[in-house]
């Protein structure tokens, strides 16, 4: 095999060869568990949470509180 091959190619080759050892669905599977995502988690929870520490959140979410967090309707 060629050490020469396109970025294209070399996706095709990968998943030709997922297909053929996991089936279609387990070839999506895997491709879904390996996707890199997008955007920058850190900035984006800073932008959510603020300052809140660990402990407020899990006080607000009724965990640590030694009750049982509220069922939605």
């Amino acid at each position: 095999m060629s050490t020469h091959l396109t970025d294209a190619e070399i996706r095709a080759l990968g998943w030709e060869a997922l297909i053929d050892r996991l089936g279609p669905s387990g070839a999506l599977r895997f491709a879904l568990q390996t996707e890199r995502g997008y955007g920058d988690y850190a900035a984006m929870r800073h932008r959510m949470l603020g300052k809140l520490s660990v402990d407020t959140l899990l006080r607000e979410m009724g965990r640590g509180s030694g009750r049982k967090p509220r069922r939605r309707r």
